[in-house]
């Protein structure tokens, strides 16, 4: 049933992300499916704040991301399991859908985080995903604390 499954990860809340993961990898070994794990590093958002970095401040948060990105694979996906890391950097809902449009992904799964009543008890980045993909979104809740 999915061949493709783009799994949106926040390396900052990586025990929240065990049952996001968890839930993949069952689909991926149930389905036969590539697993592409995403993590987006935000950008500045207006060039005034740039200036408030040392430069290379971005290049080098790109890097580490990938380095992070790597690790948290090798520490959470199976090695039979195949996957690609890919790091985003931008607006993340945005980033979040090229990259479910770029690799073809069947079904996106993140966490939701931060949840606030307006978002319908979906984290903001999770609300605009589901309310603008064009394929399959799973919304995984964090096990409770």
């Amino acid at each position: 049933m999915y061949k493709n499954i783009l799994l949106a990860v926040d390396l900052g809340h990586r025990e929240a992300e065990q049952r996001a993961v968890d839930t993949v990898v069952e689909y991926a070994r149930a389905f036969g499916a590539t697993v592409h794990l995403l993590n987006v590093v935000p950008d500045y958002g207006m060039a005034l704040v740039g200036g408030f970095f040392p430069e290379g401040f971005e290049k080098q948060a790109l890097e580490r991301a990938n380095q992070e990105l790597h690790a948290f694979a090798a520490e959470t996906i199976p090695a039979e399991i195949p996957h690609r890391t890919i790091v985003g950097h931008g607006g993340i809902y945005r980033e979040i859908l090229h990259y479910a449009d770029e690799t073809k992904a069947d079904l996106v799964v993140m966490s939701a985080h931060r949840p606030e009543l307006e978002d319908y008890l979906l984290g903001p980045n999770a609300a605009r995903v589901v309310r603008h993909a064009k394929t399959s979104v799973l919304v995984v809740r964090p096990a409770p604390a």
